[in-house]
Protein backbone atom coordinates (compact mmCIF):
# COMPACT_ATOMS: atom_id res chain seq x y z
CA UNK A 1 0.00 0.00 0.00
CA UNK A 2 1.03 3.58 -0.72
CA UNK A 3 0.89 5.92 1.75
CA UNK A 4 0.08 9.52 0.65
CA UNK A 5 1.63 12.64 2.40
CA UNK A 6 -0.90 14.49 4.84
CA UNK A 7 -2.39 17.13 3.42
CA UNK A 8 -1.64 20.91 5.08
CA UNK A 9 -4.69 22.35 3.75
CA UNK A 10 -8.36 21.21 4.47
CA UNK A 11 -11.54 22.59 2.77
CA UNK A 12 -14.58 22.70 4.82
CA UNK A 13 -17.56 22.25 2.19
CA UNK A 14 -20.61 23.86 4.10
CA UNK A 15 -23.68 22.19 3.16
CA UNK A 16 -25.70 22.62 6.19
CA UNK A 17 -28.35 25.06 4.59
CA UNK A 18 -31.87 24.75 4.36
CA UNK A 19 -32.48 26.68 0.77
CA UNK A 20 -35.56 28.35 1.85
CA UNK A 21 -35.18 30.57 -1.32
CA UNK A 22 -34.94 27.64 -3.51
CA UNK A 23 -37.61 26.22 -2.68
CA UNK A 24 -37.27 23.51 -3.71
CA UNK A 25 -38.66 20.51 -0.60
CA UNK A 26 -34.86 19.40 0.27
CA UNK A 27 -32.05 20.76 1.92
CA UNK A 28 -30.64 23.20 -1.22
CA UNK A 29 -27.03 20.97 -1.29
CA UNK A 30 -29.07 17.84 -1.93
CA UNK A 31 -30.88 19.01 -4.83
CA UNK A 32 -30.15 17.83 -7.80
CA UNK A 33 -28.29 19.80 -10.98
CA UNK A 34 -28.42 17.12 -13.42
CA UNK A 35 -28.16 13.53 -12.47
CA UNK A 36 -26.06 14.65 -9.83
CA UNK A 37 -27.05 17.00 -6.50
CA UNK A 38 -25.48 20.34 -5.87
CA UNK A 39 -23.39 18.54 -3.32
CA UNK A 40 -22.05 16.26 -5.84
CA UNK A 41 -21.25 18.76 -7.79
CA UNK A 42 -19.21 21.07 -5.65
CA UNK A 43 -17.09 18.23 -4.00
CA UNK A 44 -16.11 16.84 -7.67
CA UNK A 45 -14.55 20.20 -7.99
CA UNK A 46 -12.65 20.39 -4.45
CA UNK A 47 -11.46 16.40 -4.96
CA UNK A 48 -10.33 17.58 -8.77
CA UNK A 49 -7.93 20.11 -6.72
CA UNK A 50 -4.78 19.20 -5.37
CA UNK A 51 -5.27 16.80 -2.09
CA UNK A 52 -6.36 18.20 1.02
CA UNK A 53 -8.56 17.32 4.03
CA UNK A 54 -12.32 17.57 3.16
CA UNK A 55 -14.86 18.11 5.57
CA UNK A 56 -18.61 18.24 4.44
CA UNK A 57 -20.76 20.19 7.29
CA UNK A 58 -24.47 18.43 6.21
CA UNK A 59 -27.87 19.14 7.47
CA UNK A 60 -28.54 17.16 10.97
CA UNK A 61 -30.16 13.71 10.05
CA UNK A 62 -28.90 13.87 6.27
CA UNK A 63 -25.29 12.76 7.19
CA UNK A 64 -25.55 9.70 5.44
CA UNK A 65 -27.14 11.10 2.24
CA UNK A 66 -23.56 13.00 2.60
CA UNK A 67 -21.40 10.77 3.10
CA UNK A 68 -22.55 8.68 0.20
CA UNK A 69 -22.25 11.97 -2.14
CA UNK A 70 -18.63 12.52 -0.29
CA UNK A 71 -17.89 8.75 -1.09
CA UNK A 72 -19.08 8.77 -4.66
CA UNK A 73 -16.83 12.21 -5.39
CA UNK A 74 -13.68 11.24 -3.35
CA UNK A 75 -12.34 8.67 -5.72
CA UNK A 76 -9.27 6.89 -3.92
CA UNK A 77 -8.77 9.66 -1.77
CA UNK A 78 -11.92 8.78 0.37
CA UNK A 79 -9.66 8.34 3.22
CA UNK A 80 -9.80 12.49 3.38
CA UNK A 81 -12.47 12.94 3.83
CA UNK A 82 -15.44 13.12 6.36
CA UNK A 83 -19.03 14.32 7.30
CA UNK A 84 -19.96 16.01 10.26
CA UNK A 85 -23.68 17.70 11.13
CA UNK A 86 -23.98 21.69 11.33
CA UNK A 87 -25.57 23.89 13.57
CA UNK A 88 -28.06 26.46 13.14
CA UNK A 89 -25.91 29.51 11.78
CA UNK A 90 -23.58 29.05 9.12
CA UNK A 91 -21.13 30.13 11.56
CA UNK A 92 -21.95 27.39 14.07
CA UNK A 93 -21.61 24.82 11.00
CA UNK A 94 -17.92 26.49 9.99
CA UNK A 95 -16.81 25.85 13.70
CA UNK A 96 -18.10 21.93 13.81
CA UNK A 97 -15.59 21.69 10.58
CA UNK A 98 -13.03 23.47 12.40
CA UNK A 99 -13.42 21.38 15.16
CA UNK A 100 -12.92 18.03 12.82
CA UNK A 101 -9.24 19.29 11.77
CA UNK A 102 -6.56 17.00 11.47
CA UNK A 103 -3.32 18.32 13.56
CA UNK A 104 -1.24 18.41 10.69
CA UNK A 105 -3.16 21.17 9.30
CA UNK A 106 -2.20 24.66 8.26
CA UNK A 107 -4.31 26.36 5.76
CA UNK A 108 -8.16 26.22 5.85
CA UNK A 109 -10.41 26.92 2.91
CA UNK A 110 -14.14 27.44 4.05
CA UNK A 111 -16.22 26.89 0.70
CA UNK A 112 -20.12 26.89 0.55
CA UNK A 113 -21.41 23.34 -1.26
CA UNK A 114 -24.38 26.56 -3.24
CA UNK A 115 -21.13 27.78 -5.31
CA UNK A 116 -21.31 23.65 -6.91
CA UNK A 117 -19.21 24.83 -10.48
CA UNK A 118 -16.55 26.65 -8.86
CA UNK A 119 -13.33 26.03 -10.44
CA UNK A 120 -10.82 23.58 -9.40
CA UNK A 121 -8.04 26.00 -10.28
CA UNK A 122 -9.85 29.19 -8.26
CA UNK A 123 -9.58 26.30 -5.72
CA UNK A 124 -5.97 25.74 -6.07
CA UNK A 125 -5.19 29.59 -6.23
CA UNK A 126 -6.82 30.68 -2.97
CA UNK A 127 -5.08 27.94 -1.10
CA UNK A 128 -1.58 29.18 -2.89
CA UNK A 129 -2.33 32.45 -1.35
CA UNK A 130 -2.91 32.20 1.83
CA UNK A 131 -0.08 33.21 4.09
CA UNK A 132 0.22 34.19 8.26
CA UNK A 133 -1.77 36.53 9.07
CA UNK A 134 -3.20 37.49 6.41
CA UNK A 135 -6.88 35.50 4.92
CA UNK A 136 -7.65 35.83 0.77
CA UNK A 137 -10.97 35.64 -0.82
CA UNK A 138 -12.23 35.61 -4.80
CA UNK A 139 -13.89 38.58 -5.42
CA UNK A 140 -15.57 39.56 -8.65
CA UNK A 141 -15.81 43.05 -9.97
CA UNK A 142 -19.32 44.42 -9.91
CA UNK A 143 -21.27 45.42 -13.12
CA UNK A 144 -24.69 46.51 -12.61
CA UNK A 145 -25.47 49.95 -11.57
CA UNK A 146 -25.85 50.70 -7.87
CA UNK A 147 -28.28 52.27 -6.49
CA UNK A 148 -28.81 53.71 -2.85
CA UNK A 149 -32.33 53.33 -1.72
CA UNK A 150 -34.74 54.57 1.06
CA UNK A 151 -38.53 52.68 1.22
CA UNK A 152 -39.41 53.67 -2.52
CA UNK A 153 -37.08 56.18 -3.68
CA UNK A 154 -33.66 55.92 -4.96
CA UNK A 155 -31.76 58.12 -2.37
CA UNK A 156 -28.18 58.13 -4.63
CA UNK A 157 -25.62 56.36 -6.51
CA UNK A 158 -23.08 53.88 -5.16
CA UNK A 159 -19.66 54.16 -7.13
CA UNK A 160 -18.83 50.50 -7.84
CA UNK A 161 -15.32 50.93 -8.53
CA UNK A 162 -14.83 50.31 -4.67
CA UNK A 163 -16.89 47.14 -4.74
CA UNK A 164 -16.33 43.67 -5.31
CA UNK A 165 -18.64 40.56 -5.10
CA UNK A 166 -17.39 37.87 -2.46
CA UNK A 167 -17.14 34.32 -3.73
CA UNK A 168 -15.60 30.95 -2.06
CA UNK A 169 -13.76 29.34 -1.27
CA UNK A 170 -12.27 31.99 1.48
CA UNK A 171 -8.52 30.93 2.92
CA UNK A 172 -7.06 31.34 5.64
CA UNK A 173 -4.29 30.22 8.17
CA UNK A 174 -5.83 27.88 11.13
CA UNK A 175 -4.81 29.39 13.79
CA UNK A 176 -5.62 32.71 13.20
CA UNK A 177 -9.21 31.41 11.87
CA UNK A 178 -9.60 29.65 15.19
CA UNK A 179 -8.88 32.52 17.83
CA UNK A 180 -11.26 34.47 15.25
CA UNK A 181 -14.18 32.15 15.97
CA UNK A 182 -13.34 31.65 19.66
CA UNK A 183 -13.31 35.41 20.32
CA UNK A 184 -16.70 36.01 18.21
CA UNK A 185 -18.12 32.94 20.00
CA UNK A 186 -17.25 34.33 23.09
CA UNK A 187 -18.66 37.91 21.78
CA UNK A 188 -21.72 36.14 20.52
CA UNK A 189 -21.35 38.16 17.24
CA UNK A 190 -22.49 36.37 14.17
CA UNK A 191 -21.13 37.75 10.64
CA UNK A 192 -22.23 37.18 7.29
CA UNK A 193 -18.78 35.79 5.89
CA UNK A 194 -15.75 34.23 7.30
CA UNK A 195 -13.92 37.01 6.01
CA UNK A 196 -15.82 39.58 8.08
CA UNK A 197 -15.01 37.37 11.23
CA UNK A 198 -11.80 37.46 10.35
CA UNK A 199 -10.96 40.67 9.69
CA UNK A 200 -13.31 41.59 12.66
CA UNK A 201 -10.08 40.23 15.20
CA UNK A 202 -7.70 42.36 13.36
CA UNK A 203 -6.35 40.17 10.52
CA UNK A 204 -5.79 41.70 7.33
CA UNK A 205 -8.24 40.22 3.95
CA UNK A 206 -6.69 40.79 0.40
CA UNK A 207 -8.22 39.19 -2.59
CA UNK A 208 -7.73 37.39 -5.97
CA UNK A 209 -9.76 37.31 -9.20
CA UNK A 210 -12.67 34.78 -9.03
CA UNK A 211 -14.90 32.96 -11.72
CA UNK A 212 -18.16 33.59 -12.96
CA UNK A 213 -18.49 29.89 -12.81
CA UNK A 214 -18.23 30.26 -8.83
CA UNK A 215 -21.95 32.21 -8.50
CA UNK A 216 -24.11 30.96 -5.55
CA UNK A 217 -27.12 28.77 -6.19
CA UNK A 218 -29.54 30.69 -4.18
CA UNK A 219 -32.97 30.69 -6.21
CA UNK A 220 -34.45 28.46 -9.03
CA UNK A 221 -33.01 30.88 -11.67
CA UNK A 222 -29.81 30.18 -10.13
CA UNK A 223 -30.11 26.43 -10.42
CA UNK A 224 -31.43 27.34 -13.71
CA UNK A 225 -28.23 28.73 -15.03
CA UNK A 226 -26.43 26.05 -13.41
CA UNK A 227 -28.18 23.32 -15.50
CA UNK A 228 -27.29 25.40 -18.73
CA UNK A 229 -24.02 25.50 -18.01
CA UNK A 230 -23.30 21.76 -17.35
CA UNK A 231 -25.43 20.84 -20.29
CA UNK A 232 -23.30 23.10 -22.67
CA UNK A 233 -19.89 21.60 -21.17
CA UNK A 234 -21.16 18.16 -21.35
CA UNK A 235 -22.07 18.89 -24.91
CA UNK A 236 -18.86 20.46 -25.99
CA UNK A 237 -17.19 17.02 -24.38
CA UNK A 238 -19.61 14.87 -26.40
CA UNK A 239 -17.33 12.71 -29.10
CA UNK A 240 -18.14 13.86 -32.53
CA UNK A 241 -19.68 10.51 -34.48
CA UNK A 242 -19.44 9.96 -37.64
CA UNK A 243 -23.24 9.42 -37.24
CA UNK A 244 -23.33 12.97 -36.11
CA UNK A 245 -23.24 14.98 -40.30
CA UNK A 246 -24.87 18.58 -40.33
CA UNK A 247 -28.19 17.67 -41.76
CA UNK A 248 -28.56 13.82 -41.45
CA UNK A 249 -32.00 13.10 -39.22
CA UNK A 250 -32.26 11.24 -36.19
CA UNK A 251 -34.87 9.21 -34.36
CA UNK A 252 -35.81 8.89 -31.11
CA UNK A 253 -38.64 6.86 -29.65
CA UNK A 254 -40.20 7.13 -26.13
CA UNK A 255 -42.87 5.20 -23.53
CA UNK A 256 -44.73 6.63 -20.79
CA UNK A 257 -47.28 4.65 -18.84
CA UNK A 258 -49.42 5.89 -15.67
CA UNK A 259 -51.79 4.13 -14.11
CA UNK A 260 -55.06 6.22 -12.87
CA UNK A 261 -55.16 7.49 -9.70
CA UNK A 262 -54.57 10.68 -7.30
CA UNK A 263 -56.67 13.96 -6.60
CA UNK A 264 -57.93 16.00 -8.94
CA UNK A 265 -58.18 16.05 -12.63
CA UNK A 266 -56.67 14.34 -15.36
CA UNK A 267 -53.84 16.05 -17.58
CA UNK A 268 -53.48 14.76 -20.57
CA UNK A 269 -51.42 15.83 -23.68
CA UNK A 270 -51.19 19.54 -22.26
CA UNK A 271 -54.74 19.85 -21.61
CA UNK A 272 -57.17 19.65 -18.29
CA UNK A 273 -59.86 17.17 -18.33
CA UNK A 274 -62.33 18.11 -15.78
CA UNK A 275 -64.42 15.18 -14.37
CA UNK A 276 -61.65 12.41 -15.33
CA UNK A 277 -59.90 10.57 -12.93
CA UNK A 278 -55.89 11.68 -12.80
CA UNK A 279 -53.40 9.47 -13.61
CA UNK A 280 -50.63 8.84 -10.80
CA UNK A 281 -47.15 10.53 -11.26
CA UNK A 282 -43.75 12.48 -9.91
CA UNK A 283 -45.13 15.95 -11.76
CA UNK A 284 -49.04 15.92 -13.51
CA UNK A 285 -48.79 12.47 -14.74
CA UNK A 286 -49.27 13.73 -18.62
CA UNK A 287 -48.30 10.43 -20.19
CA UNK A 288 -48.18 11.78 -23.64
CA UNK A 289 -45.96 14.59 -22.75
CA UNK A 290 -43.30 12.17 -21.22
CA UNK A 291 -43.49 9.59 -23.90
CA UNK A 292 -42.77 12.74 -26.25
CA UNK A 293 -39.98 14.00 -23.42
CA UNK A 294 -38.20 10.79 -23.92
CA UNK A 295 -38.49 10.64 -27.87
CA UNK A 296 -36.80 13.89 -27.95
CA UNK A 297 -34.16 13.73 -25.81
CA UNK A 298 -33.45 9.51 -27.00
CA UNK A 299 -33.26 11.20 -31.14
CA UNK A 300 -30.74 13.88 -29.33
CA UNK A 301 -28.52 11.16 -27.56
CA UNK A 302 -29.28 13.40 -24.42
CA UNK A 303 -30.36 11.11 -21.99
CA UNK A 304 -34.26 10.35 -20.69
CA UNK A 305 -36.71 11.85 -18.92
CA UNK A 306 -35.31 10.99 -15.19
CA UNK A 307 -32.09 12.53 -15.95
CA UNK A 308 -33.43 16.24 -16.42
CA UNK A 309 -36.92 15.88 -14.62
CA UNK A 310 -36.88 13.21 -12.26
CA UNK A 311 -36.94 12.99 -8.54
CA UNK A 312 -33.82 14.48 -8.01
CA UNK A 313 -35.30 17.77 -9.22
CA UNK A 314 -38.09 18.12 -6.83
CA UNK A 315 -38.84 21.81 -8.81
CA UNK A 316 -40.43 19.86 -11.32
CA UNK A 317 -43.24 18.20 -8.67
CA UNK A 318 -46.56 18.75 -10.24
CA UNK A 319 -45.50 20.43 -13.46
CA UNK A 320 -47.34 20.51 -16.31
CA UNK A 321 -46.40 19.43 -20.45
CA UNK A 322 -45.44 23.10 -21.21
CA UNK A 323 -42.78 23.15 -18.67
CA UNK A 324 -40.89 19.73 -19.37
CA UNK A 325 -41.69 20.71 -23.55
CA UNK A 326 -40.51 24.02 -23.52
CA UNK A 327 -37.36 23.15 -21.33
CA UNK A 328 -36.88 19.85 -24.14
CA UNK A 329 -36.66 21.90 -26.50
CA UNK A 330 -34.00 24.47 -25.35
CA UNK A 331 -31.98 21.40 -24.04
CA UNK A 332 -32.03 20.65 -27.98
CA UNK A 333 -31.70 23.56 -29.57
CA UNK A 334 -28.61 24.06 -27.02
CA UNK A 335 -27.19 21.06 -28.41
CA UNK A 336 -27.73 21.85 -31.76
CA UNK A 337 -31.13 20.17 -32.94
CA UNK A 338 -33.77 21.13 -33.91
CA UNK A 339 -37.19 19.04 -33.82
CA UNK A 340 -38.33 17.82 -37.16
CA UNK A 341 -41.79 16.25 -35.79
CA UNK A 342 -42.87 14.11 -32.96
CA UNK A 343 -45.70 11.37 -33.74
CA UNK A 344 -47.91 9.95 -30.78
CA UNK A 345 -50.02 6.93 -29.94
CA UNK A 346 -51.71 6.67 -26.72
CA UNK A 347 -53.93 3.38 -25.64
CA UNK A 348 -56.28 3.87 -23.49
CA UNK A 349 -60.41 3.38 -23.04
CA UNK A 350 -60.73 7.02 -21.38
CA UNK A 351 -60.88 9.73 -21.91
CA UNK A 352 -62.47 10.18 -24.96
CA UNK A 353 -59.98 11.62 -26.96
CA UNK A 354 -60.60 12.50 -30.59
CA UNK A 355 -63.18 15.12 -29.77
CA UNK A 356 -60.11 17.31 -28.51
CA UNK A 357 -57.55 15.90 -30.83
CA UNK A 358 -57.17 19.51 -32.68
CA UNK A 359 -56.80 21.34 -29.77
CA UNK A 360 -54.45 18.89 -28.23
CA UNK A 361 -52.05 18.56 -31.15
CA UNK A 362 -52.50 22.88 -31.57
CA UNK A 363 -50.95 23.07 -28.11
CA UNK A 364 -47.98 20.32 -28.31
CA UNK A 365 -47.09 21.87 -31.43
CA UNK A 366 -47.03 24.96 -30.13
CA UNK A 367 -44.80 24.41 -27.63
CA UNK A 368 -42.08 22.59 -29.81
CA UNK A 369 -42.52 24.93 -32.86
CA UNK A 370 -43.18 21.22 -34.69
CA UNK A 371 -46.00 19.65 -35.88
CA UNK A 372 -47.13 17.45 -33.59
CA UNK A 373 -49.93 14.28 -34.44
CA UNK A 374 -51.81 12.49 -31.69
CA UNK A 375 -53.75 9.08 -32.69
CA UNK A 376 -56.12 7.27 -29.59
CA UNK A 377 -56.65 3.22 -29.63
CA UNK A 378 -58.07 0.80 -27.26
CA UNK A 379 -56.80 -2.86 -26.60
CA UNK A 380 -60.00 -4.31 -26.66
CA UNK A 381 -60.23 -4.84 -22.84
CA UNK A 382 -56.50 -6.42 -22.78
CA UNK A 383 -53.82 -5.77 -20.40
CA UNK A 384 -54.00 -2.99 -17.75
CA UNK A 385 -54.91 -0.28 -20.30
CA UNK A 386 -57.88 -2.32 -21.32
CA UNK A 387 -58.76 -3.08 -18.35
CA UNK A 388 -58.94 0.62 -17.20
CA UNK A 389 -56.50 0.71 -15.00
CA UNK A 390 -54.30 3.15 -16.87
CA UNK A 391 -53.02 4.90 -19.88
CA UNK A 392 -49.53 3.71 -22.20
CA UNK A 393 -48.17 6.28 -24.72
CA UNK A 394 -45.89 5.97 -27.42
CA UNK A 395 -44.00 8.67 -28.91
CA UNK A 396 -41.78 8.60 -32.24
CA UNK A 397 -39.79 11.79 -32.77
CA UNK A 398 -37.51 13.17 -35.46
CA UNK A 399 -34.54 15.82 -35.05
CA UNK A 400 -31.91 17.55 -37.37
CA UNK A 401 -28.79 18.66 -36.44
CA UNK A 402 -28.92 22.57 -36.96
CA UNK A 403 -26.92 23.18 -40.04
CA UNK A 404 -26.31 26.85 -39.48
CA UNK A 405 -25.00 25.93 -36.42
CA UNK A 406 -22.52 23.27 -37.14
CA UNK A 407 -20.73 25.32 -40.00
Amino acid sequence: MTLLPVPDTAIIVVAAGSGTRLDAGAPKALVGIDAHSILRHALDGVFAAEPAQVIVVAPAGYEGDALAELDAAAGDRRDLGRVVVGGATRQQSVAAGLAALWGDVKTVLVHDAARALTPPAQIDAVARAVVPGEGVIPVLPVVDTLKKVAGGAVVSAVDRSELAAAQTPQGFPRAELEAAYEAARADGIEYTDDAALFAAAGHRIRHIEGSSRAFKITTPGDLERARHLLEASAAMARPTSSVEIPGIPRVGIGTDVHAFGGDGNLWLAGLEWPGEQPLSGHSDGDAVAHAVVDALLGAAGLGDIGEHFGTSHPEYAGAHADVFLARTRELLAESGFVIGNVSVQLQGNRPRFSPRRHEAEAFLSAILDAPVSVTATTTDGLGFSGRGEGIAVTAIALVVPDVARST
